[in-house]
């Protein structure tokens, strides 16, 4: 019954598109009296929030998405929705029908020049609030339409979520004597929330510059100059890479760079910053150790189709990073730092990382502006 009401409201509004008066909120309310006038304050304020997730949020997903414990929200093929709570997958009892998965997806997608369809079946899209969202239709989605979203956390986490003290500490003290860092790990791991905690102990007035393909780093300091990067529209022009927007970030006299994540050529220009006066910058990437970080970047830089020699990438890499911090999420669901390394050189098969006392007060493993910060 309060699912017909529901219908009925919103085909009267679609109807009446661009000719309602006053606030939206008060011409639903309006609107249910006139369908339900039997309805309690209780059940009448409930189907208003329906109706009003049904033609401003997203539908029968706007609960889960406003949820603060949901950190992902899944809509497979088949309908299913599944969300992530505290590291734990956990399918719901919703189940949507293809058509509504498009209708979503459309919502979403249009109000920033893109689409989803057979020609163009892949997108990726973000949310008001920040929230990530990748959304893969037919023929590509054998099954029907899928959704994913990652939603922004809408409260920083500090370094002592992620670690014991000693080693909050140490990374800190790293971040403020411009130690340039990696953050490496899987999906979900957490890089993206490790890096913000990490960025928020650049000291106060410095200039930061961060790049990401959705923007999600929320810094407490004053000055700071946020760039994301575009996609192609529906015509397919109009993209703007990571890569580009790193090499305009060096033109813009930032004191640090944040890169939110590596993940091709934009690799060397990250090197190159940190090689020339921008020491102190973060970035993340996919790994599944911090040795394997290395590699990972050796292999972005070589992406990057300038004709560098290995030799001549490691010997960027070496002096470019300092410390590699690796990210995993526990079978608990908690996220934690498992890991933190120095670059090294001095093996016959290039850099490796040397793991670091997570003790403050031995710093002889250090290098020399890190040992006298810690000492």
């Amino acid at each position: 019954m309060s699912g017909d009401v529901a219908g009925r409201v919103h085909a009267r509004l679609l109807a009446e598109a661009g000719t309602a008066a006053g606030p939206a909120r008060d011409r639903i309310a309006a609107l249910v009296r006139e369908e339900a006038p039997l309805l309690t304050p209780a059940a009448e304020a409930e189907m208003v929030a329906e109706v009003l997730a049904a033609v401003q949020g997203l539908g029968p997903l706007e609960p889960l998405v406003a949820d603060p414990s949901v950190s992902d929200v899944l809509v497979n093929g088949g309908g299913e929705v599944w969300v992530e709570r505290e590291g734990r997958l956990e399918r719901t009892a919703l189940v949507l029908r293809a058509r509504e998965v498009e209708g979503l997806i459309e919502r979403i997608v249009a109000p920033l020049g893109l689409r989803a369809d057979r020609s163009s079946p892949l997108v990726d899209a973000r949310l008001p609030d920040g929230s990530r969202v990748h959304a893969v239709v037919p023929p590509l989605a054998v099954d029907g339409p899928c959704l994913t979203i990652r939603r922004f956390a809408a409260r920083p986490l500090p370094l002592s979520a992620f670690a014991t003290e000693a080693v909050a500490a140490l990374l800190a003290t790293a971040v403020r004597c411009r130690a340039s860092i990696v953050v490496s790990g899987g999906t979900g791991a957490g890089k993206t929330t490790l890096l913000n905690a990490l960025a928020a102990s650049v000291p106060p007035g410095e200039r930061i510059v961060t790049v990401e393909d959705a923007a999600e780093l929320r810094l407490p300091q004053e000055h700071v100059v946020r760039l994301e990067s575009r996609p192609a529209n529906a015509e397919g022009v109009g993209r703007v890479t990571v890569r580009e927007l790193v090499r305009n970030a060096l033109r813009m006299r930032p004191d640090r760079i944040i890169v939110g994540e590596c993940r091709g050529p934009e690799a060397l220009d990250m090197l190159q910053a940190m090689n020339t006066g921008h020491e102190g910058s973060l970035t993340t990437c996919h790994a599944n150790g911090p040795d394997d970080a290395l590699r990972r970047l050796e292999t972005m830089v070589l992406m990057a189709e300038v004709g560098l020699p290995l030799d001549a990438v490691r010997e960027q890499l070496s002096s470019a990073v300092d410390l590699v911090v690796q990210v995993a999420r526990r079978p608990e669901g908690h996220r934690r730092v498992v890991a933190v390394g120095e670059v090294v050189i001095g093996t016959r098969d290039g850099l490796r990382v040397r793991r670091l006392d997570t003790d403050p007060a031995p710093a002889s493993s250090c290098r020399p502006r890190l040992a006298g910060a810690l000492s």
